[in-house]
């Protein structure tokens, strides 16, 4: 009897330490990540042999891993022997993971045990999800709340739902408020903090979370889901114009209704500045549902540069176009060939005018040669003709009889024709003879 009561005597004093263990430790994980327990003991159970289990360690004293062993399966441990602290190590935790352990130092009689309490949760986040949109090469803000508690906590944001790493993988943090294209700013009064995103690009897209770290282990985050839309020129065109005169774009228009038709200038559409408060010079023309018309009046040097025009400046929709404006005076925008003074070209570019140059110059050295072999034909000519003539009135006896020959039949004819003009004619009183003509 003595012995039965001597027993009970043992197990009340080993389930009242049991109970009275010295304080517990709250530990939470993330499916499929780590936990770390770090269990204290006094001075004086350095040497002593340290053990984790769980549930009841009463039946199975040496635990799930106990020193000096270091590893098996899934757990670690090791013993600090000057901070008096063995650190327990559970990587790649599960749900039915979670429950109560139990952080032992053996020794005769009873161990020492210190409680562990472990909650397992999902690595995903969270029930609701904010959806915010930005455009390519744009801009977005992504607004976070706090509770009040949290003031003072450090802030952070990354990609991705898996809140176990996303303190590792923050894109930027409140320590350091400026990294690459993100920026953050913090609003005690408001308790919010927002994270800037300059310069969107298509792989932005996706999900975001923003945390909170707590003194628990498990932070407080809120999601986000970002669409970034991509920005597509329907078409562009390149226009030349001179200066005070007028010239009109033709630019695409959305289908979606009540959206403002714009006009800007800069070198980025979403960056650009509006055009149309100038309604004096910049008037709106031939409005349809799938395209309008801009009229620029009285051109300066000045208006030449990059133009957008679309249907909603907001750039919401995927319909803008893009126009490089070149404005020129009157006398840079023709010029005259040395050729004639009718032959003009209006060169649109450097390229095109060596272009047309290589088609002139053969035809203008081939016409010079023409006219210069034209020429020298002609003068030759002349030349043959005049000095056969100068032989027939020197040459040779026979061609001089020939010639009198002829010359006396002309002078016949005529001696013939005053005589019969003498006959009829008194008022010739002598006729005409050959030996007349050469006395004369």
């Amino acid at each position: 009897m003595w012995s039965l009561q001597n027993l009970l005597l043992v197990l009340c004093s080993a389930l009242s330490c049991w109970t009275c263990a010295a304080g517990v430790i709250q530990v939470f994980g993330y499916e499929g990540g780590g936990v770390k327990i770090s269990c204290s003991y006094d001075e004086g159970y350095e040497n002593y042999k340290k053990y984790f289990c769980k549930g009841n360690c009463w039946f199975s004293r040496d635990g799930l891993i106990k020193t000096p062993q270091r590893n098996k399966h899934k757990y670690f441990i090791y013993d600090d022997k000057k901070s008096r602290i063995f650190n327990v190590s559970i990587s790649d935790v599960r749900l039915h993971d979670a429950g109560t352990y139990w952080c032992g130092v053996k020794r005769t009689g009873y161990d020492l045990y210190t409680e562990v309490r472990l909650e397992v949760i999902k690595d995903s986040c969270c029930d609701k999800v904010t959806e915010i949109q930005g455009n390519e090469e744009g801009s977005v803000s992504i607004r976070c709340l706090y509770e009040s508690k949290y003031q003072k906590q450090l802030k952070y944001i990354c990609r991705g739902n898996q809140p176990s790493t996303c303190l590792q993988q923050a894109l930027i943090t409140s320590n350091n408020r400026q990294n690459g294209r993100f920026t953050l700013s913090h609003d005690q009064k408001s308790e919010t903090f927002t994270v800037t995103n300059l310069n969107l690009t298509l792989k932005d897209s996706g999900s975001y979370l923003c945390g909170v770290q707590t003194d628990t282990g498990l932070d407080v985050f809120s999601a986000f889901k970002l669409e970034v839309k991509e920005m597509c020129k329907v078409n562009s065109s390149n226009i030349r114009a001179i200066v005070g005169h007028p010239v009109t774009f033709q630019c695409s228009s959305s289908q979606h209704r009540d959206t403002k038709k714009f006009l800007c200038k800069g070198d980025q559409p979403n960056n650009c500045t509006d055009m149309m408060t100038n309604q004096t010079k910049f008037s709106l023309l031939n409005v349809s549902s799938s395209c309008f018309s801009v009229t620029i009046t009285e051109l300066e040097a000045g208006d030449a540069g990059t133009y957008f025009c679309g249907s909603d400046s907001q750039l919401r929709f995927k319909d803008y176009t893009e126009i490089q404006l070149a404005v020129e005076s009157l006398q840079q925008s023709s010029t005259v060939t040395p050729i004639s003074s009718s032959i003009t070209s209006l060169s649109p570019s450097p390229h095109e005018s060596d272009v047309n140059l290589l088609y002139i110059l053969p035809a203008v050295l081939v016409l010079l040669l023409i006219l210069t072999f034209a020429l020298f034909m002609v003068f030759k000519n002349k030349s043959k003709s005049l000095k056969v003539g100068g032989v027939g009135m020197s040459g040779s006896n026979t061609a001089g009889s020939d010639e009198e020959t002829r010359i006396n039949d002309i002078y016949g004819l005529e001696e013939d024709e005053s005589h019969m003009n003498h006959e009829a004619n008194p008022i010739y009183g002598h006729s005409l003879t050959e030996d007349n003509i050469y006395c004369n």
